[in-house]
C-alpha cells in the first residue's frame, strides 16, 4: 500500500488541534511552539521594544510556563505589534516586520495556531510580497518547518 503524500499544512493543522482548546495542561507546549515560531522570524523584527520583549519571553519561559512575566508580556507585546507602521507597498519588508511582531504577540499569549500563521506570513513576506498574496505553495517550506518543530516538541522524552 502506498503512503499518502505529506501535506505540511494539513498535517500541521492536525497536530495543532492537540493544543486546542487552550488549557493549563497544554500551556507549556503552546508557549514553547509559539516561541519557536517567534525565534524563527526574529531576524525580521524591526522594533527594539519587540526584540526586547522576545528576549524577555524566552527568559520567562525558561523559568517556567507559570512565570508572571509571561502575563505582563501578553499585555504589552500585542500593543507593540499594533503600533508597527507596516509598509505602504507590497514589497514585503514592512509586512514581514508586522507579521513577525504579531507572531511574538500571539506566541506569548499561548495562541500557537495564530503564532504559526503570522510566522508563515512573515517568512513569505520576507522573501517578497508576491507569494503571500497569490501563491499558496510559497507557504509550503514554512509549514514543513513548523510541522517538524511541533512534532519535535510534542515527542515524548
Amino acid at each position: 500500500m502506498r503512503a499518502a503524500p505529506m501535506n505540511p499544512a494539513s498535517d500541521l493543522d492536525h497536530l495543532l488541534r492537540r493544543l486546542e482548546p487552550a488549557t493549563p495542561d497544554n500551556r507549556a507546549w503552546r508557549l514553547r511552539f509559539g516561541l519557536a515560531c517567534a525565534e524563527r522570524v526574529a531576524h525580521l523584527l524591526e522594533a527594539p521594544e519587540v526584540l526586547d520583549g522576545l528576549a524577555r519571553f524566552r527568559a520567562a519561559l525558561e523559568r517556567g510556563s507559570d512565570d508572571p512575566e509571561l502575563d505582563r508580556l501578553a499585555e504589552t507585546l500585542p500593543v507593540l505589534a499594533q503600533r508597527h507602521p507596516g509598509s505602504r507597498s507590497l514589497d514585503g519588508v514592512g509586512h514581514a516586520a508586522v507579521s513577525a511582531s504579531y507572531t511574538c504577540a500571539m506566541a506569548v499569549r499561548g495562541q500557537a495556531r495564530q503564532a504559526a500563521e503570522y510566522a508563515a506570513y512573515a517568512m513569505v513576506y520576507g522573501q517578497g510580497g508576491y507569494g503571500a498574496t497569490s501563491d499558496i505553495a510559497s507557504f509550503g517550506p514554512e509549514h514543513a518547518w513548523q510541522l517538524a518543530r511541533l512534532r519535535e516538541l510534542l515527542a515524548p522524552s
